[in-house]
């Protein structure tokens, strides 16, 4: 989808709500991945899933996960560096919740039929997870992870035993007491240490491992302890092997689940994604939409999901008898909001999203959704609001064409209103011939007249309360809008007789407004000055699009094409041959024909369109397969491994072809029976 449209109709700010409520980082990677799909059975897949998974959270706590640290450590697992306690301690939590989400997931089979599948290509590894609890217990490597570090640390606990009995001895002796600055044994690294005051470091045989920052007391190892300290080192070098040996171990049973480890922190991380689509409806009270297939949207008391508060809701609909609607109203009556709101609901739609509006909303699938809202003024190009607008239309008008839903706010604004007008209705012109679904707003009372009047084109307005001086935010679709500047203008205390003169220069009549209302101004003749016929301009009088079209718009627009177009007939051609494959009928069957009343041999499998070649009084036959009915299969009929081109081709035929098979032959043909229909 066009890139700018997306973030004119605000899309950004949807995905990043969708974002917030995804519990891991790998499903908040898919929330802000995802784009509106084209293909409309994609869509209804994605539609589907969140309606199923809004089912699932409705009923009850679903088991998912953080997820946390389980990238990192995929991302470690095959490079020769073993995984540490912590890690081997996130892949059992992650088992231990895919484990509860499977059977989850298996027991609303019949609630969410289908993304409960998704659960079953996910792996339990019990036996990872088990041995990890055995050996990993408080992220540290237990001492029953083996009977040998088991020996190891308890003779390592009864040498530290000794060493501190022997310190103590040390430290309690006559002649040390009054050599210590205290009575506590401390650790300098991985060595014994006892307090001594400066001046008696030399009446104490050890060595200085460390000095007091005040310089009063030093820190010594005594040597009447090396020995059991040697003896304790060699002990820890031998525990550190053997902790090493155990965690490459598990770390080697962990990669050789590497494949089952991925799909499950996928289907994790997509169910994450799932369940965040639903809590984001569920948030903004949204409906499952339906899929138009004629190109007609209808949405029904729809509310804009980034406006909060109560909103008057909206109904619309657009594409059944008409595919341009032309919107007029007063500034600040709701007329922009509408065409977001439209918009935006198309492109949440196409993602997968439930959209906010009552049931039986039902919303067209676009290929491109195009957008020219706001005046897009920048200081730093120095653009003007028309040359932005202008810019904008001639990338629309670019990249426009049948399945696009253009969305353009003030149409023709921000120049000479006869000029901006003229440009306006040849530029919906050229958009509703290209087969576009048009939204446009405008202030032109002309452009009313054309779209009253041109075939395709319909008017629509905006209420407004004339005696309040508010607008109602309300859509009428049908109807012009009403010119409510005079009005307006009296109610806020301007004389009549300016209101009267006013209307007589606009509109070439005199009209009494002493009554303080009036009804709609006439329709005026081609005589007049004032609002011009409908269909007075020209079809042949369009905008070209000329080489100005910004080239990255028109790139990822034709990306965009070319990958709609490769998905379709991808999709087209899987459903062709699941279509071929499932046909109960195969070459060489005898079958019946219903409406010829006679047997004939199938010489050619099911089509597209559903059509069987049957071989009948050596004449081939393209019959649908609702008239054929089987009479006996071809394994009955023939010898295993029996050369069916006796029975489906010509004598000279199949002489032919054993020519042909040996070396090229001057003139000869192969006639192929016509085929007929049946």
């Amino acid at each position: 989808m066009n890139q700018t449209a997306m973030k004119i109709l605000e899309y950004p700010e949807i995905i990043r709500r969708l974002a917030e409520l995804a519990l891991s980082e790998s499903g908040r990677k898919l929330c802000e991945g995802l784009l509106p799909e084209t293909e409309p059975r994609i869509i209804a897949l994605r539609l589907l899933e969140t309606a199923e998974a809004r089912a699932v959270s409705d009923k009850g706590g679903v088991p998912l996960s953080n997820l946390s640290g389980m990238e990192k450590v995929m991302e470690k697992l095959g490079k020769t560096v073993n995984l540490t306690p912590e890690e081997l301690t996130t892949i059992r939590a992650m088992n231990r919740n895919v484990g509860r989400m499977i059977r989850f997931m298996r027991d609303r089979g019949m609630l969410a039929p289908t993304i409960s599948t998704y659960a079953a290509s996910m792996h339990e590894l019990e036996g990872l997870s088990d041995e990890i609890d055995r050996c990993i217990l408080d992220n540290r490597v237990d001492d029953r992870a083996s009977a040998e570090l088991g020996r190891m640390r308890k003779k390592i606990g009864i040498l530290t035993e000794r060493i501190r009995q022997k310190l103590d001895s040390i430290m309690n002796a006559p002649g040390t007491r009054d050599l210590l600055q205290d009575h506590v044994i401390g650790m300098r690294g991985n060595h014994y240490v006892v307090p001594v005051k400066r001046e008696h470091r030399q009446r104490l045989d050890g060595q200085v491992l460390d000095i007091s920052s005040s310089g009063s007391t030093v820190f010594i190892e005594p040597a009447a302890i090396r020995t059991l300290k040697s003896e304790l080192d060699l002990l820890r070098l031998d525990e550190e092997q053997e902790v090493y040996r155990i965690l490459s171990t598990l770390t080697t049973m962990a990669e050789m689940s590497i494949r089952e480890l991925r799909v499950n922190l996928e289907t994790m991380a997509q169910y994450d994604f799932l369940f965040a689509r639903a809590k984001l409806a569920n948030s903004m009270r949204a409906i499952l939409p339906e899929l138009s297939k004629n190109g007609h949207s209808l949405i029904i008391q729809g509310r804009h999901p980034l406006i909060e508060g109560d909103v008057i809701p909206l109904d619309f609909h657009i594409g059944d008898g008409f595919r341009a609607l032309v919107i007029t109203g007063p500034n600040t009556g709701g007329k922009t909001v509408v065409l977001k709101t439209v918009g935006l609901f198309s492109l949440m739609a196409q993602a997968g999203l439930h959209v906010p509006a009552a049931a039986g909303t039902r919303l067209a699938v676009y290929e491109d959704v195009l957008a020219d809202i706001g005046d897009g003024q920048s200081i730093t190009q120095s653009l003007s609001t028309f040359s932005s607008h202008i810019r904008n239309i001639i990338a629309i008008l670019a990249c426009a064409g049948p399945r696009t839903l253009a969305i353009v706010d003030e149409l023709g604004t921000g120049t000479d209103p006869g000029e901006g007008m003229g440009l306006a209705v040849a530029v919906m012109e050229t958009l509703y011939r290209k087969g576009v679904t048009l939204l446009a707003t405008t202030h032109y009372s002309e452009i009313k007249e054309f779209a009253a009047t041109q075939p395709g084109f319909k008017n629509g307005c905006m209420g407004f309360d004339v005696e309040t001086l508010r607008p109602k935010y309300q859509l009428s679709i049908g109807v012009p809008g009403e010119s409510n500047a005079f009005l307006i203008s009296l109610k806020l205390g301007m004389s009549v007789e300016l209101v009267e003169r006013a209307h007589q220069i606009t509109y070439h009549e005199s009209r009494s407004y002493r009554d303080g209302h009036t009804l709609l101004p006439p329709k005026t003749d081609a005589s007049t000055t004032g609002p011009i016929p409908a269909g007075s301009i020209s079809r042949s009088h369009h905008i070209p699009a000329p080489a100005a079209v910004p080239a990255e718009v028109m790139d990822s627009h034709l990306k965009q094409q070319e990958h709609a177009q490769a998905r379709h007939k991808s999709l087209m051609a899987l459903e062709r041959e699941k279509q071929r494959m499932a046909s109960p009928y195969k070459l060489g069957d005898c079958v019946f024909v219903t409406t010829m009343n006679r047997t004939g041999i199938v010489c050619e499998v099911e089509n597209a369109r559903g059509e069987i070649g049957v071989m009948i009084l050596r004449k081939k036959f393209m019959v649908s397969h609702k008239r054929i009915r089987p009479f006996l299969e071809g394994k009955d009929l023939y010898p295993e491994d029996y050369n069916l081109d006796i029975v489906l081709d010509t004598k000279e035929n199949r002489k032919a072809r054993h020519k042909m098979g040996k070396h090229h032959v001057e003139g000869l043909q192969i006639i192929t029976p016509a085929k007929e229909p049946s």
